[in-house]
């Protein structure tokens, strides 16, 4: 009897230990091996598109030519509002150091000391909507004197032309003028390149209200 109650007890234990362990996972079928877990998606750290002005503008940089220290950075001009928009000089840009610090620069309109070439005059042009022009910004990347601190560019405001709201524009790079504290900035032109997502030209001509947030 004891060996017989023994037996039941040891039976008796085992399948509470089977029912408290936890089940197997079950296993494929042969032939379809387990797939592995997908990575989830990468967040685009991309900045997002400058948004159009309240005077019916964007203005936005096209990259960065540099060659024997001399540096050109295209500036492009975008009516994205809903009437034309004229336009007629060279660009004003501002610049500010890595703490947000007004840099002193000299703002050569035509670039004439820094290099040549783009010294042609401003011409009046009336963009109509979708439609841009473009210009560049021109500097060189030289020190000549060990006891000026070279000015580095790390933000950049631009206005179509003196006088107007500045606008600020995203940078791939620093703008590394050395210590030559000198930005050459060639006139506005149009820019012709077909675009298939322009809007219908309105009719009627470009405003010429005087107030800052105007067109010409």
């Amino acid at each position: 009897m004891r060996t017989a109650a023994a037996r039941i007890g040891a039976l008796a234990g085992a399948a509470l230990l089977a029912a408290c362990a936890p089940a197997p996972a079950p296993d494929r079928a042969p032939g379809h091996p387990r797939e592995p877990a997908r990575p989830a998606p990468a967040t685009s750290t991309a900045p997002p598109p400058a948004a159009c002005s309240p005077e019916g503008i964007r203005i936005t940089a096209l990259g960065v030519d540099a060659a024997m220290g001399l540096r050109a950075m295209g500036l492009e001009l975008v009516n994205c509002g809903d009437r034309p928009y004229a336009l007629e000089g060279h660009p004003a840009p501002r610049l500010r150091d890595a703490d947000r610090h007004p840099l002193t620069v000299q703002v050569i309109p035509g670039a004439r000391p820094i290099t040549a070439g783009f010294d042609h005059p401003p011409t009046r042009i009336v963009l109509r909507p979708g439609e841009r022009a473009t210009a560049a910004l021109l500097w060189r990347n030289l020190v000549t004197d060990p006891t000026v601190v070279a000015g580095n560019g790390a933000y950049l405001d631009v206005a179509p032309v003196r006088g107007r709201p500045a606008y600020p524009v995203e940078l791939d790079g620093p703008i590394d003028l050395g210590n030559t504290g000198r930005l050459g900035v060639s006139a506005w032109k149009r820019d012709d390149r077909p675009s298939s997502t322009r809007p219908p030209a309105p009719s009627g001509p470009p405003s010429t209200a005087p107030t800052p947030d105007s067109r010409l």
